[in-house]
């Protein structure tokens, strides 16, 4: 009986520890993929991309506002003078860049390459962490050099994506006819150089949400309350990008949203991927850590190809193909290499850098 009652609650712990964040990550790259591609059929229909993050961030805030006045009450908020404040602060104007980098950059490209370069984060962070010494190197341990092998690849892979497009490989008409979807084929053939920009832009976005991951995680063991930080976020977000986005959009009938793919943009960007999507993220963060977030990256390329295809009429191209494939190999090097450098230490001796490595909530418990 006990042996019975003792396989129950592995099993328990198993599909609250594994199955469930699992699947809540598999959704939230749906989500993501979704809102970038609402989003550029959005740009092509007129949206301003100044309106489009103003919005997403107000009705964010609007979503959590009552969640965080139910869930959000088991802490109480620290004082104003609390660093947690000023790093909520930072946080802020890192996803700000991020989500102006972001949007921009789609603007000049498409869901599929922003899909691409997305996972470049794994990448990103490591190099950050390395530089802010929370991660160790040792040139002459095999692990430290699958990870630097690992990074550099994915870095090419992701730089073969932005300069070489190549010839087609999957062309709209195969999904969908011409007439049901807006064509980005002409667009993109005619102006490479936004491509490139595009790309250049979408790096940046991944770069800044390396760093988000990094300054999210510290605020996390300091005040773990996600649905009130994540508020926080979105509100300080609101407050400060409203005077830039009044000052940058000069024609106000841009902020008269249509009852058409603008208005579902708005709404699905911020009612599911800026509220319940950066809450999921942030609640990812602290219980497995960002590489087990990042794991989740190379699928959103093929959401990307697909959704891009059949409601965009994009295209896929030889260069996109071959530099997915370089980059996932060099991401999955370096995970390979972090799972051996976990592997590898004991229980006693273990260093683990809460920025890299996935939290073992049992081995906490022992301890």
């Amino acid at each position: 009986m006990a042996r019975g009652a003792e396989e129950e609650t592995e099993a328990w712990r198993f599909f609250c520890r594994d199955a469930v964040p699992f699947a809540v990550m598999v959704a939230v790259e749906c989500v993501a993929v979704g809102s970038n591609t609402l989003f550029k059929a959005a740009t092509l229909r007129g949206l301003s991309f100044y309106v489009f993050v103003f919005y997403s961030y107000a009705v964010a805030t609007l979503v959590l506002l009552p969640l965080s006045l139910i869930f959000g009450r088991s802490k109480r908020l620290p004082s104003a003078k609390s660093p947690v404040f000023f790093k909520i602060f930072l946080l802020t104007l890192v996803g700000l860049m991020s989500s102006i980098s972001g949007c921009k950059g789609i603007e000049f490209s498409s869901p599929t390459l922003s899909s691409a370069i997305g996972t470049l984060t794994p990448a990103f962070t490591f190099m950050l962490a390395v530089i802010f010494r929370m991660e160790q190197v040792v040139l002459r341990s095999f692990t430290s050099q699958a990870k630097i092998i690992g990074t550099i690849v994915s870095i090419s892979g992701a730089l073969v994506v932005v300069l070489y497009k190549g010839p087609k490989v999957l062309a709209a008409a195969s999904f969908t006819s011409s007439s049901s979807t807006i064509s980005l084929d002409h667009h993109l053939t005619s102006f490479d150089s936004s491509w490139i920009i595009g790309g250049l832009l979408l790096a940046s976005q991944y770069f800044l949400i390396s760093v988000w991951y990094i300054l999210q995680t510290q605020v996390m063991e300091v005040y773990p309350e996600e649905i009130t930080v994540v508020f926080l976020y979105n509100l300080c977000a609101t407050l400060i990008y409203l005077p830039v986005c009044l000052f940058a959009e000069k024609d106000w009938t841009y902020f008269l949203l249509k009852p058409d793919v603008s208005l579902a943009a708005v709404l699905y960007s911020g009612g599911l991927l800026s509220s319940f999507g950066i809450v999921i993220h942030t609640w990812g963060l602290h219980l497995k850590g960002p590489v087990y977030i990042s794991l989740f990256k190379p699928l959103s390329i093929v959401i990307a190809v697909i959704m891009g295809a059949m409601f965009l009429g994009d295209t896929f191209y030889l260069g996109s193909v071959i530099g997915s494939v370089i980059l996932s190999l060099g991401f999955y090097t370096v995970i390979w290499g972090k799972a051996r450098e976990a592997s590898s230490k004991t229980v006693a001796g273990s260093e683990q850098s809460p920025l890299l490595l996935t939290h073992n909530i049992e081995d906490e418990a022992d301890h």
